[in-house]
């Protein structure tokens, strides 16, 4: 690997969510590739975590202004919707920082073999409290402070969090 793609690839990699401020895009999942196809000019690869995600446009910012500042004149960021993005991409120190910052972080996705069944009810999840590790938490709101997130009350120390949706 070039220095100039190593360069690239370890800025891109610092950049951060503007949702979730603990976590870098690569962390989350979000950032899939970083390419340089010619002299000063880097290509980037984002899927959104969910269509119509308001925070894309902020990503895709912060990623122009971090590879711009890093000395790379013409910066290109492309949307990737296939394969869609999952939860299961987050990486094991992006669960970690969840937790750190009090946000539940999300079990394993649910399969997508087959037919999704529509249900009307709330998602059974299992849940764990973020501030004192208890499973008895009880749902408070299938949507919290970001659309990607569901509100949880801890039933032991009694503590509210959030609760960063499966997908």
């Amino acid at each position: 690997m070039s220095r100039t793609l190593e360069k690239a690839r370890s800025v891109a990699r610092r950049v951060t969510d503007p949702e979730l401020p603990m976590l870098t895009l690569a962390d989350l999942g979000v950032l899939r590739d970083v390419d340089v196809v010619g002299e000063g000019h880097v290509v980037v690869d984002i899927t959104p975590t969910y269509s119509g995600c308001p925070a894309m446009a902020a990503m895709r910012d912060d990623l122009v202004r971090e590879l711009q500042g890093a000395g790379f004149g013409r910066v290109d960021v492309r949307v990737s919707l296939h394969p869609a993005w999952t939860t299961d991409w987050i990486t094991p120190e992006g669960r970690a920082a969840l937790a750190a910052a009090g946000i539940s972080p999300p079990g394993p996705a649910p399969s997508t073999d087959g037919p999704i069944p529509l249900t009307l009810l709330p998602t059974a999840r299992q849940v764990r409290c973020p501030q004192c590790d208890s499973p008895a938490t009880e749902l408070v709101s299938e949507f919290g402070s970001t659309a990607c997130k569901a509100q949880y009350r801890c039933s032991s120390c009694l503590e509210p969090f959030d609760h960063l949706k499966e997908i």
